[in-house]
């Protein structure tokens, strides 16, 4: 759930009556929130003392967040208040991925997770059980293919992303999106599948399943 983004520098307790009113309108103990921090887009951030209110006020709805600052700092900041009491805690990168998991985190929730989930699933697996060298070598891998489809070479990640499904997957009808997003022109096409291919990248059995 993203934090009312339209209106700027709203205060703190403007932020706590939102979030507090939706709660009180459900009115189902059945409701879990994960609160979405993504300030590059929303601007609008949250904030320690601001889950602080919500998990005393409402134990059982504030189930946990996704932190999409791309800053791990931020991120190790909540870990360190939060994760020991059952907040969960999901980078929105899979490049904090190794290191979320080794501090209480729970997992990630991470766009290029559409198109490369058995490397990602892998790591978050095998946080407990393989080798540090392993690890920092599968975090390594990870964090090179992130690189290539957030490059600002490209209009968008989601582009790329999509790009990157109709070249393995043999369906080009993956490249359209609804605006204001815009696909990828054939020259930064070519570029992205080159530097896919450098890479090593594969989508296994996506062929198969874009045939059927």
């Amino acid at each position: 759930m993203l934090p009312p983004f339209y209106y700027k520098k709203v205060s703190e307790e403007g932020l706590y009556r939102y979030f507090s009113e939706v709660v009180q309108r459900v009115g189902d103990t059945r409701l879990k929130i994960y609160l979405y921090h993504i300030p590059p887009v929303a601007i609008v951030g949250v904030t320690p003392k601001l889950v602080e209110r919500l998990l005393k006020a409402y134990p059982n709805a504030i189930a946990g967040m996704k932190d999409s600052s791309g800053d791990w700092n931020n991120t190790k900041t909540f870990l360190d208040a939060f994760a020991k009491n059952g907040f969960d805690v999901f980078v929105g990168s899979e490049s904090f991925l190794l290191a979320n998991m080794r501090n209480g985190g729970v997992g990630t929730i991470s766009a290029t997770a559409n198109v490369n989930p058995a490397a990602i699933h892998k790591l978050y697996k095998e946080h407990r059980d393989a080798s540090p060298t392993e690890l920092t070598t599968q975090q390594a891998r990870l964090n090179v293919v992130r690189e290539v489809f957030s490059s600002r070479r490209f209009p968008s990640m989601i582009a790329a992303l999509k790009q990157a499904i109709a070249i393995y997957g043999n369906a080009p009808q993956w490249t359209r999106l609804r605006p204001p997003l815009v696909e990828l022109t054939a020259e930064q096409a070519e570029l992205l599948a080159a530097e896919l291919k450098a890479i090593g990248f594969a989508m296994p059995g996506i062929a198969t399943e874009a045939a059927r």
